[in-house]
């Protein structure tokens, strides 16, 4: 086979774009540090890459999701510890107003400050998060408690009485809420019957103060139950720590270059490719100024 001129040139030209397409390679995965800057570089790591990256996402998304319920959660603990604080206040004011030697008007001022305690505990079934009503179940954007204070005060409640789940890991769902009707329903209402017995003239207070402590008893139970999800949210804060951290280490290394791997590599197609023209220009035809000269 006869091995003309041409063929050498054209396959030096190939041979040199084929090393250009190379140096360009080396130097766009030392600019980005990515082994890929498009599917098309490798189908194999963008593949993986995509998989890879949704886990990434997905564990991401939960850790959001742990946040809101770790949110919620510390502000029902606070609500209810309020609650109990209100409650505690309304039963030293029963066992002061259970003294026979108070007059009407000691247990009129009396009366007075338990109305100021049960707006207060209105106000705490109330409460909001991020614009979302904490007692109110699935019901999150309508208030659970009205108060009409007229010369005819009337409370109406309006408690949905079911529970919302946040998933926080595949196939886990936490129930974020107390149920605000178990809490607060009874209890206003007896505090209203409270305030009519300080109204008569000679009140029996002794069963108010039986109810008030079964009251406080329901709100410390629903805290220990919060408290026990809050303990369990921190343990899976911790799993999706660890997750997050080896998904995010399968993500790098799917993707990321070795930078001295790269740097090795640009050097050493550098020196290919200064020898691969030195070797064109002494195999190239001569020109006719050659033979002029």
């Amino acid at each position: 086979m006869r091995v003309t001129q041409s063929m050498l040139s054209n396959n030096t030209l190939r041979n040199l774009s084929s090393s250009y397409l190379k140096l360009g390679t080396y130097q766009d995965q030392l600019s980005s540090q990515k082994k890929i800057n498009r599917p098309s570089d490798d189908p194999v790591v963008a593949f993986k890459g995509i998989g890879y990256r949704a886990s990434l996402n997905e564990v991401e998304q939960y850790k959001r999701n742990l946040d809101e319920v770790n949110n919620w959660l510390e502000n029902t603990e606070d609500a209810l510890d309020k609650t109990n604080t209100a409650v505690q206040r309304v039963n030293e004011l029963v066992v002061q107003a259970n003294n026979q030697t108070l007059t009407d008007s000691d247990r009129e001022q009396i009366e007075k400050e338990v109305e100021e305690l049960k707006k207060q505990i209105i106000s705490i079934a109330n409460t909001k998060v991020a614009g979302k009503y904490m007692f109110n179940g699935s019901d999150i954007y309508s208030e659970p408690i009205q108060y009409d204070e007229t010369s005819n005060p009337q409370i109406t409640t309006n408690f949905k009485g079911d529970y919302v789940k946040v998933e926080v890991s595949a196939g886990v769902n936490l129930t974020v809420n107390t149920d605000g009707s178990k809490i607060f329903e009874q209890l206003l209402s007896d505090i209203e019957g409270l305030q009519a017995d300080l109204k008569s003239t000679d009140p029996e207070l002794g069963g108010r103060l039986s109810q008030l402590q079964s009251h406080m008893d329901t709100i410390n139970s629903a805290r220990s139950s919060v408290g026990a999800t809050m303990n369990r949210v921190e343990l899976i804060g911790q799993r999706l720590d660890s997750t997050e951290i080896m998904a995010t280490k399968m993500v790098s290394e799917n993707e990321d270059v070795d930078l001295e791997e790269v740097i090795l590599n640009l050097k050493t197609q550098e020196s290919i490719h200064q020898a691969a023209l030195s070797a064109s220009a002494r195999i190239m035809q001569p020109t006719l100024m050659d033979f002029l000269g």
